[in-house]
């Protein structure tokens, strides 16, 4: 690895400051070990950081305050300072003020990303109607991304240990959900897919599922046309370039443990998805945005105001995004280093083959 990516820098966006955004950061950043994995940069404020730092005793860090890139310290956690006014937090509560500012520390977070100041990001929770404006009218972070980054289609991708679900609809109604699918909209999920799982996953030959529409995957047509008339054409499409298969019945796919023989899974609509994944991943699942040439991860919960500004947060999921981040940061710059020197895999395999035929000569 590069001396550049032996320590990743990770940004921080800092979600609704009325949220917890702020308190999950607060308590992955504590954990000094981090810092031997990466130099994190959180967007915020001094003043913001501090609030939330006061109502947590065991917080125990100390940070740097940049305004420019060239200003970062490796060896704490730096305070990118978004903004420098006071403002009125007031945790729990649903205001203008908690969306306008995470826009901002957001904005800035991704700008910093796309011109390559920081090699990953993670983004803590927004409320998706709070943060609403002329220059947010989008769904949510996945959107939002796609088009800053210019990028004809990205997917929400669920990830907890070897467990991934994808998504061909995200946040639209059900009564939407069937305009969503069809046959190119989930070859380009697919491919998506299948690209991530080998660039950021380090899977070679990645298999994946795709799970019906309707009940039952349709019965053969009787409950639905879209399995016979849409996904089943799609899959069979697929199969030129990757392993998928299905379709397969969502009600039974995940309870029977069959998701433990795919590599990935591809949910039709948002809840198909993520009942399942939510209640199997155990608090510590992350949302990555698979399909973007930078990498970007959050956790995969919301901003949970009822427990904002009491400490009872859970960093789990939030720590888990950070992880993910960096892992597949590494993933891809050894996918790009393998791809760029085709001969090393090669040479490895050929190495490993003659060492086992001389134990098996000395054996023999």
């Amino acid at each position: 690895m590069s001396n550049e990516l032996q320590k990743p820098i990770i940004g921080f966006s800092c979600g609704d400051l009325n949220g917890i955004g702020l308190e999950i950061i607060i308590k992955t950043i504590s954990d000094q070990r981090l810092l031997d994995f990466c130099t994190p940069v959180v967007f915020a404020s001094n003043k913001t950081l501090n609030f939330y730092r006061k109502s947590l005793p065991d917080a125990n860090f100390n940070y740097t305050s940049i305004k420019e890139f060239n200003k970062i310290n490796p060896k704490q956690v730096n305070i990118f300072n978004v903004w420098e006014e006071e403002v009125a937090i007031t945790p729990g509560q649903l205001n203008e003020t908690g969306g306008n500012y995470a826009l901002l520390s957001l904005q800035e977070a991704v700008k910093a990303l796309k011109e390559g100041k920081i090699h990953g990001l993670v983004t803590a929770p927004i409320h998706k109607k709070n943060i609403q404006s002329e220059q947010f009218n989008f769904s949510g972070h996945t959107p939002y991304l796609k088009s800053i980054f210019g990028v004809s289609d990205v997917v929400m991708l669920l990830v907890a240990e070897n467990m991934r679900v994808g998504l061909v609809t995200e946040h639209v109604t059900i009564e939407e959900v069937t305009k969503h699918i069809t046959r190119e909209n989930i070859l380009s999920k697919l491919k998506i897919i299948h690209a991530s799982l080998q660039k950021d996953f380090g899977i070679d030959k990645p298999k994946i599922a795709v799970l019906g529409l309707n009940p039952h995957a349709g019965d053969e047509g009787l409950i639905g046309k879209q399995e016979e008339e849409i996904i089943k054409p799609a899959i069979k499409e697929a199969r030129h370039q990757m392993l998928a298969f299905g379709p397969f019945s969502a009600d039974a796919f995940f309870a029977r443990g069959q998701h433990e023989k795919f590599d990935a899974v591809l949910a039709m609509y948002h809840d198909q998805g993520l009942i399942p994944f939510k209640s199997l991943a155990y608090g510590e699942g992350v949302n990555y945005t698979a399909g973007l040439p930078a990498v970007r991860t959050s956790p995969d919960h919301g901003t949970a105001f009822d427990i904002a500004g009491k400490g009872k947060a859970d960093h789990s999921s939030f720590l888990a995004a950070t992880f993910e981040c960096l892992e597949i940061i590494n993933k891809r710059f050894g996918y790009a280093d393998m791809r760029k020197n085709p001969l090393r895999k090669m040479s490895a395999r050929f190495f490993a083959n003659a060492v086992d035929e001389r134990i098996e000569e000395n054996e023999g």
